[in-house]
């Protein structure tokens, strides 16, 4: 019910055929960028801060630009850039529009490799300069450099400490343009690397040394000298200038990364369905790229997909099939509907077995599918439930014929009541997303659809994907669905409780957000255990000195260990139910065991259980508690401890 930031998003087309192809069999060299922009915009769920895109031109002279590179802010940006783009080939007259000789050799974004990034910031750093691609120039095709990616590094000052021990000088400490200087530097090694040999044992010279390294680079050497420095999750893409292309996902899997390629065209993108719409394919036709896997693709389009990091485990990030991709993935769908179904025998306990009486409902839209397999896993309880009574109806010899037949009409007629009891306004959200007003004008971002259910009478079952920091179940859906008079609300949650921060590239990284936690820190309180917290807190400090190539323990996982699920479920609905409320409230979360029946190849699960898949991450968060307590637990409690 409260929108996360997401993922960021990324998309690369490389043409593989010259621009006069797709001129005469799609009527335009415009193909390939006409296809990132249906790959950006249809991720636009995972970006909505900026957004940019870069084109190299492998058929520009000397002395003309081959790279050009558009980015915008806001929530338009996609299609600012692209307007942008159309704009400055608009400039050129429409003979040399419709020569792609003249095109491929002189009109910015006519070229061959396109990479596109959609910005969602997970740090500090914010504006214009911060949104992807950057760029790298030099006066060397080869080595010139542009990058972007969907990723969240845990030890930037460990690179950044390696590339200046190495000499270089970093005129920004944001993690793109550090891992911009230290790609670009292994990069000009390799560009130097086939310069000698080109001159000493091939005796190239001129322009032949050039074309001599161009055919000969080889990008996976610059990803494994670069690569095993980095903690994290991600997908890394580049591009040079001469037209070599590098998408990289991490060796645990942790961010997604999907790629099709036929004789006419390679694309790479975050999400799967993107790709299968985009170019009309089937599911069985875009392929995933593996742990620590790279797609190398060089000036001449030529592919390989190749290893460039041991993959010891797959941790892939089970939150991204529940939430941040989107639902019309042939896997995601199905997961999704699992989880829904998964929690039916909770959900039946919640409202003591009386479907009769009790309203199916969702909210937010992305918890829909979840919603639908809850039903089904209702609709299947239900109908063992008349199976039973019917066969015990059969085997009452006291019921006369007619007796029996209305009782099995009254059977047959039970149904699971399923209704939409909510709609978000958009248009109000947008307005209110900001300001001193949020709070006053949050309860009425959804309309209720009055009449769905019976006033104190019926119970109200609504799903939801997440329940993460429990404000906006506070400031307004609770109170939303109170004037409809239900006896019950139950708010049930696909996802199990969220109890630790990601550092792998999603915006959830301070204790006090997340409500779960909170939770925990009240029960302590309550029960005069406040102790734990300081013991705990001694021990996070008592590591930090650590080396951050090593696990450490996680030190949050002691604050909630007394605790069962149940009692921070009971404290969380104290925490979130609105004083004003006159309906009983509760809450049902997704179990560990229900997560992993329902997403059995994404056991990537470190925001639940605090299991963090890389060192960093283990630090990461000992680091956030020692800044809750010295921040606010100290403060709110100097005069009790």
């Amino acid at each position: 019910m409260e929108q996360l930031k997401h993922d960021c998003g990324i998309a690369l087309v490389r043409l593989r055929k010259p621009l006069s192809y797709y001129q005469d069999k799609y009527g335009t060299w415009l193909y390939g960028l006409n296809k990132l922009y249906l790959l950006m915009e249809k991720q636009h769920n995972r970006g909505q801060e900026g957004a940019g895109f870069v084109v190299t031109k492998q058929q520009a002279a000397p002395g003309e630009e081959y790279i050009n590179r558009h980015r915008a802010l806001g929530s338009n940006a996609i299609a600012e850039i692209f307007g942008a783009a159309h704009a400055e080939i608009a400039q050129y007259t429409e003979e040399q529009i419709n020569d792609v000789e003249f095109a491929a050799k002189h009109i910015p974004f006519a070229g061959e490799s396109y990479l596109g990034h959609l910005r969602y910031s997970t740090t500090k750093y914010a504006g214009l300069t911060f949104v992807h691609p950057m760029i790298r120039r030099s006066n060397w095709r080869a080595k010139s450099l542009a990058i972007c990616g969907n990723f969240n590094l845990t030890n930037v000052e460990a690179v950044f400490k390696a590339i200046t021990d190495n000499g270089q000088h970093p005129r920004n400490t944001s993690d793109t343009h550090i891992l911009l200087d230290q790609l670009g530097h292994a990069l000009d090694r390799e560009v130097e690397r086939l310069y000698k040999i080109g001159r000493t044992e091939y005796n190239v010279d001129g322009m032949e040394v050039t074309h001599f390294i161009e055919e000969r680079i080889d990008l996976a050497n610059v990803l494994r000298k670069c690569s095993p420095l980095w903690d994290g999750g991600y997908v890394m893409c580049g591009i040079t200038g001469s037209g070599d292309n590098y998408v990289l996902r991490d060796p645990k899997g942790i961010r997604p990364a999907f790629y099709y390629v036929d004789d006419e065209i390679i694309v790479v993108a975050s999400e799967r369905p993107v790709i299968q719409t985009v170019m009309n394919l089937t599911f069985d036709k875009v392929k995933e790229l593996n742990c620590g896997e790279a797609i190398i693709i060089d000036k001449n389009s030529n592919y390989r997909i190749e290893q460039i990091l041991p993959s010891p485990e797959n941790r892939a990030c089970s939150f991204e099939r529940i939430y941040f991709s989107r639902g019309s993935d042939f896997d995601i769908y199905r997961e999704r509907k699992a989880l829904g179904a998964q929690l039916v025998p909770d959900i039946l306990r919640a409202i003591d077995g009386d479907i009769e009486h009790t309203v199916f409902s969702f909210i937010p839209n992305t918890a829909e599918v979840a919603h639908y397999g809850m039903i089904e896993g209702l609709n299947n309880y239900l109908n063992e439930q008349k199976r039973i009574d019917i066969e015990a109806l059969f085997a009452d010899t006291s019921l006369s014929n007619e007796a029996k037949s209305e009782k099995l009409a009254e059977i047959l007629s039970r149904r699971v009541r399923n209704e939409k009891v909510a709609i978000k306004d958009i248009k109000l959200r947008t307005f209110i997303a900001q300001g001193n007003s949020r709070n006053t004008l949050a309860a009425h971002v959804y309309d209720i659809t009055y009449g769905s259910i019976s006033r104190e009478r019926d119970k109200l079952v609504v799903i939801d994907d997440s329940i993460v920091r429990g404000t906006t179940l506070k400031q307004s859906i609770i109170s939303i669905l109170d004037r409809l008079g239900p006896t019950t609300i139950v708010v049930v949650s696909s996802s199990p409780q969220i109890r630790y921060p990601d550092y792998y590239g999603i915006d959830m990284t301070r204790m006090e957000e997340f409500v779960a936690f909170r939770a925990a820190i009240e029960l302590h309180r309550e029960r005069k255990t406040e102790y734990i917290i300081l013991e705990q807190y001694q021990k996070a400090l008592s590591q930090r000195n650590i080396p951050k190539t090593e696990y450490i323990d996680n030190v949050v996982k002691a604050i909630y260990s007394p605790f069962t699920a149940d009692e921070i479920s009971n404290k969380i609905v104290d925490l979130i139910r609105p004083e004003n409320t006159h309906t009983q409230v509760k809450l049902v979360y997704q179990s560990m065991e229900g997560l992993r029946l329902a997403i059995p190849n994404h056991p990537g699960s470190w925001y639940f259980d605090g299991n963090y898949p890389t060192p960093g991450g283990s630090h990461l968060v000992n680091e956030a508690f020692i800044q809750y307590v010295e921040n606010i637990f100290l403060n709110e409690n100097e005069n009790k401890l």
